[in-house]
């Protein structure tokens, strides 16, 4: 390979499936004392801090995915990366797109897989304003 560069820098966030959503959180939350930052009941999904990573709750209903997780790597070009990671031959399976707005800050994503099949997502978070 000619570009040597590491695109990606720190794990911003791991994702982590879930059968019951609402004892998940108590457990995450009330249980293990995770400092709770948000949680999205409609959608499933509920995040907390790990010392600066995000621990991402995920209901899921399929079986065939409950014992996988994902681990989103931090970049600070995601479009860039994109690229660079397509030029080395990775198979993504979603380019970058917006997948959450807050009020400060937009969230984008693009979901790629290893080599061996597991799930894996860079992302970027951009101040809004």
């Amino acid at each position: 390979m000619s570009d040597q560069t590491a695109p990606l820098s720190a794990i911003r966030q791991i994702r982590v499936n879930v059968k019951e959503f609402p004892r998940a959180v108590t457990f995450y939350r009330d249980t293990l004392g995770l400092p709770f930052l948000f949680e999205q009941p409609e959608q499933g999904i509920a995040f907390f801090d790990c010392g600066g990573t995000r621990l991402y709750l995920a209901a899921t209903e399929s079986s065939d995915t409950m014992a996988t997780a994902t681990i989103y790597y931090d970049v600070v070009d995601l479009d860039a990366c994109y690229q660079t990671l397509l030029n080395r031959g990775v198979t993504f399976t979603d380019p970058p797109h917006t997948v959450y707005r807050l009020d400060d800050v937009e969230g984008r994503m693009a979901f790629l897989l290893d080599s061996e099949g597991n799930s894996l997502a860079i992302m970027s978070e951009t101040p809004l304003g």
